[in-house]
């Protein structure tokens, strides 16, 4: 996967670009975003479609869920987060829900992920659980506990993580109530 950018500065110009297109040798995925046509795809394609198109973006809230396998289906959209002054992207595939975060909340708890060489940054699990918590109102109450119950079960963040970025993201009131009956000793 490739962006016309990229190919220009390796001294490929468009209109060989566009005669590849036409021949066969290279399939346009979106606007400026290019691949072979025999290229394999992950599960998590969309992510590293996005990745290419919006560099700024974080993939967050479902899209994040669906990628640590917390959700039990990938969401239709690809969710991303982008600081509160960055131009809105204009992107017609894959279809794109923009979220807004503070540079602050930009910052934490990001990791980066190789899908399809294409290096991606995912919010990890701990800090998507916040997020889904602070964005509870867009995604659902039913969601984020559901969530949470399923981060819990799959171990793949810890009470004391989640308890953090609650902390930090100003939802710690919210969540500490289904953090102590989920992790309760009974």
């Amino acid at each position: 996967m490739v962006r016309l950018g990229e190919l220009r500065a390796v001294g490929i110009t468009a209109a060989t670009v566009s005669r590849l297109e036409r021949q066969g040798a290279v399939v346009r995925l979106a606007r400026g975003l290019y691949q072979l046509p025999d290229a394999p795809l992950d599960t998590h394609h969309s992510l590293a479609e996005a990745a290419k198109l919006v560099p700024r973006g974080i993939v967050c809230l479902l899209s994040a869920l669906a990628f640590h396998d917390l959700a039990d289906r990938i969401p239709a959209r690809v969710w991303l987060a982008i600081g509160p002054k960055e131009w809105r992207p204009r992107v017609e595939h894959p279809p794109l829900r923009i979220v807004r975060f503070s540079p602050a909340w930009l910052a934490s708890g990001v990791e980066e992920h190789l899908i399809e060489d294409v290096p991606v940054r995912v919010f990890g699990a701990a800090k998507t659980i916040a997020d889904l918590f602070r964005y509870r109102r867009t995604v659902g109450q039913a969601a984020a506990v559901a969530a949470l119950r399923e981060v819990l079960r799959t171990r793949k963040a810890t009470p004391s993580d989640i308890a953090r970025f609650a902390a930090e993201g100003g939802v710690w009131k919210v969540i500490r109530p289904y953090l102590e009956a989920l992790t309760a000793d009974g």
